[in-house]
């Protein structure tokens, strides 16, 4: 099996274990109910080594909560990624927050961004993956009662205590397999989490700008800023 796929397993049924309190109302693991694209994804793209690998926070509403393709922007995974595949739903949805898969209309500008980048400066999907890949660094996605997301980093310390620890290992097993020069922290958070858990490994940790349009700098040239770090770091040439 690939090891990607394998560690992909073992979070997917460690996490299920785990409750969360309120302000957490529901819990999508879309490791769980989305497993079939992920695998797909893992399978087509996560095979040898990596030179490079950007790690995301964890999945939003409208992308990998969907598709289960980390930043998983519906149009672009079916487009550009070729993969489309069964979608079931979790047993406790949110009405606000159905899961409908490859047939949800909204879009995910975070994942239209990052793909976007990554498409434009590469072309084709195969001649990305040669060298990189995407990861989130935690699987689930939190919705309070409102519905609003939650991140990860907003959740009650022992939560965080219990949580962090499952997806630190994941994120450990996914290093061992595919040996990369740098791990890219999409955002502080992965990139904070990446330097705890993998600490001095001779592994070179950055930080690119977070696409989210919550975000008033990504809105002003995400794509420019984020080339722009990239070439400052070393990751990618001029």
């Amino acid at each position: 099996m690939n090891p990607l796929i394998h560690a992909a397993a073992e979070l997917r049924d460690a996490v299920d274990l785990l409750r969360f309190r309120p302000p957490v109302s529901h819990t999508y693991n879309p490791l769980r109910y989305a497993w079939d694209p992920h695998v797909l994804y893992l399978r087509a793209f996560g095979e040898g080594r990596k030179r490079v690998v950007f790690l995301g926070r964890n999945p939003g509403p409208f992308g990998m909560v969907q598709t289960g393709v980390p930043f998983g922007e519906i149009n672009i995974v079916r487009a550009w990624l070729k993969i489309q595949s069964q979608v079931t739903r979790p047993e406790r949805q949110h009405p606000k927050r159905p899961i409908e898969g490859f047939e949800c209309a909204r879009s995910e500008v975070s994942g239209q961004r990052l793909w976007g980048l990554f498409a434009a400066r590469y072309g084709g999907a195969h001649d990305f993956f040669r060298e990189h890949i995407v990861l989130n660094y935690c699987p689930l996605a939190f919705l309070e009662k409102s519905g609003r997301n939650l991140t990860p980093d907003k959740l009650p310390a022992p939560a965080k205590k219990r949580l962090f620890a499952a997806c630190d290992q994941h994120l450990r097993a996914a290093i061992k397999a595919l040996q990369p020069d740098w791990v890219i922290g999409i955002g502080g958070f992965a990139a904070g989490r990446a330097a705890e858990a993998l600490g001095q490994n001779g592994i070179h940790i950055g930080q690119i700008l977070h696409p989210s349009p919550a975000s008033p700098i990504a809105n002003r040239g995400w794509a420019e800023a984020a080339t722009r770090q990239l070439i400052e770091m070393g990751v990618w040439k001029a």
